[in-house]
């Protein structure tokens, strides 16, 4: 795919590696519209995206009234979700909205947004304008941790759902990739919405993830494993 003059969407762009992918896609030449979940929030999009959107992956009705948006105003070429939550702990000490939580923004809202999204994907194949889609779904989704057990079904949902929404999409000339890097160094899990982070090893940077994340969206990959990382 050739970024220059594509229109993406970068869901979490006020986020560590959100923001550094709006950066980097800007730096290709790509038009990039940004979320963020506040108007707070709204203020750490970096400056180089053209449109900041407030998206709560939480209310079906802000996914629709984004989605509605971009169908009919601006449409779309590519979608990065880069959003999530975290949380650590025994599954036996789990809360019930940490569990909605989890399941809201890793996993339903994100399924939500790609399927309202799905007509302005499929113009832009008729277009010839070659639409990919990248969820960063985590390695979590290729080996489920303890004390991440929750965390670590959520994205596995999202993983295995992409993976058939890449032969479902396929014949529309849309291509999904699940993007599954190791701990990055976005501060993610010091802002867990419940526990405590177990002492990781240094991580990657979010510099080096979204440039292999883009790399692979220009190379026309099939699939970005742990390993690509």
């Amino acid at each position: 795919m050739e970024i220059a003059n594509k229109k993406f969407l970068v869901v979490g762009a006020s986020g560590v590696l959100g923001a550094e992918l709006t950066k980097q896609l800007r730096a290709k030449g790509a038009e990039v519209m940004g979320t963020a979940s506040s108007n707070d929030s709204a203020a750490k999009i970096p400056a180089v995206a053209e449109v900041r959107l407030l998206l709560e992956l939480t209310e079906p009705e802000s996914i629709t009234t984004l989605t509605e948006y971009l169908v009919a105003a601006s449409g779309v070429d590519g979608i990065i979700n880069a959003a999530g939550v975290v949380a650590f702990g025994p599954v036996s000490e789990l809360k019930s909205e940490t569990i909605n939580a989890l399941t809201k923004i890793n996993f339903a809202g994100p399924l939500q947004l790609f399927a309202e999204l799905h007509p302005a994907l499929k113009a832009s194949a008729e277009a010839g304008n070659e639409p990919v889609l990248v969820n960063i779904t985590g390695v979590v989704a290729e080996t489920p941790m303890p004390q991440l057990a929750a965390y670590s079904g959520s994205k596995t949902a999202i993983h295995g759902m992409l993976q058939g929404l890449t032969r479902e999409w396929r014949r529309d000339g849309i291509r999904v990739l699940s993007a599954r890097p190791g701990h990055t160094e976005t501060g993610l899990a010091q802002r867990a919405i419940q526990g405590e982070a177990p002492q990781f090893p240094q991580g990657f940077t979010a510099e080096h993830v979204a440039t292999k994340i883009i790399e692979a969206i220009e190379s026309d990959e099939k699939d970005l494993p742990s390993t690509a990382f």
